[in-house]
């Protein structure tokens, strides 16, 4: 959005914090950000505005303004079909339009009252229908005889504390049955120490050849890797949409994870399981999630061929259903939304 010319008012680093326990260190400042924020919009009223994602801090803003007659338009619906049923109330209050990224979303909002609009998932347009490997790895400087594993274990602080150390010792448990495998580890600049510190606690040493580390290269990572072992999360729709067999995985707060588990309306967490309503990829959530079972799981995949051809075929599919002309068909919501006011 900076590269597009936006102004940024707060650094995106400051929201970027998840979960129920680990909220609460950084919620007075979250709070009084977003009261700084509706205080400035209501002083100088925009046509419209659009809350992108972020329901619990970006609902509370569009009942708000809507309140004082600003136009609201929400992207990405909530995903109250999976865990969060009790925001549809609050969706319908907040939103003149729901930008939907799934393409079951709009029928069971509008079901409850509240307009809402497919316009494909902006990542399906992003990916290559045939993502290649070859390029990808002479991009990264990776050898193309190698077997590389992927491990992405979340692009927050909270994440990476509870899954790279789980990740790594997954790595390790790897190495000891296949010492020529490579592991492939994007990351930011931000997290690049705490994700160093894990894979050294781990046994990786500085330098160590089986494990690399690129910074904002997620997706030269998923391109380029022959399967992923990913913590549950959009990062998870991204390996699907690059064709790769994965294991998710996550691990959070127990307090956390009892809030959670209680908000839970389906048997699967992982995104790529939620749009094709069965366990195509193994999901392993908190207790589950220890590292060696995390690494038989990765290397099941890479035993059975079969199997990763036919999750492969499952993607395509999926990407095919999400691939949409996004950002005009968002445009053509928001100017309807426009022209009403």
């Amino acid at each position: 959005m900076l590269a597009q010319g936006f102004e940024a008012w707060w650094p995106q680093s400051r929201l970027a914090v998840r979960g129920y326990v680990e909220v609460l260190p950084r919620l007075r400042e979250l709070l009084a950000m977003r009261r700084a924020l509706a205080q400035r919009l209501l002083a100088q009223p925009p046509d419209v505005f659009m809350g992108v994602d972020a329901p619990d801090f970006n609902l509370d803003l569009e009942v708000a303004l809507r309140e004082r007659g600003v136009p609201t338009v929400h992207f990405v619906s909530p995903s109250f079909w999976a865990w969060r049923a009790s925001k549809i109330d609050k969706l319908r209050r907040a939103a003149d339009q729901v930008l939907c990224v799934f393409p079951f979303e709009p029928e069971l909002l509008q079901a409850h009252g509240v307009p809402a609009t497919y316009v494909g998932h902006p990542l399906a347009s992003m990916i290559a229908l045939a993502p290649d490997r070859a390029a990808a790895r002479q991009q990264l400087g990776l050898d193309s005889q190698d077997v590389v594993v992927a491990l992405l274990p979340g692009s927050r602080e909270a994440e990476i504390g509870h899954l790279a150390p789980r990740f790594f010792r997954a790595a390790r448990h790897m190495l000891r049955q296949r010492p020529a495998l490579r592991f492939a580890v994007p990351t930011l600049p931000a997290l690049r120490a705490q994700v160093q510190a894990a894979a050294q606690a781990a046994g990786f040493a500085a330098g160590d050849s089986a494990v690399q580390l690129f910074e904002g290269q997620s997706h030269g990572v998923l391109a380029a890797c022959n399967v992923a072992l990913v913590a549950s999360g959009t990062a998870t729709l991204e390996a699907a949409l690059f064709k790769r067999p994965m294991v998710i995985a996550y691990h959070m707060p127990w307090l956390s994870w009892q809030i959670m588990r209680r908000k839970q309306l389906q048997p699967w967490v992982g995104l790529p399981n939620i749009l094709c309503q069965e366990f195509v990829v193994p999901e392993f959530i908190q207790e589950r999630a220890q590292p060696d079972a995390l690494a038989a799981a990765v290397l099941d995949w890479l035993d059975r061929p079969q199997q990763a051809a036919a999750v492969q075929q499952r993607f395509e599919q999926l990407h095919h259903l999400l691939r949409r002309d996004t950002a005009r068909l968002a445009s053509d919501a928001i100017e309807k939304i426009l022209r009403r006011g």
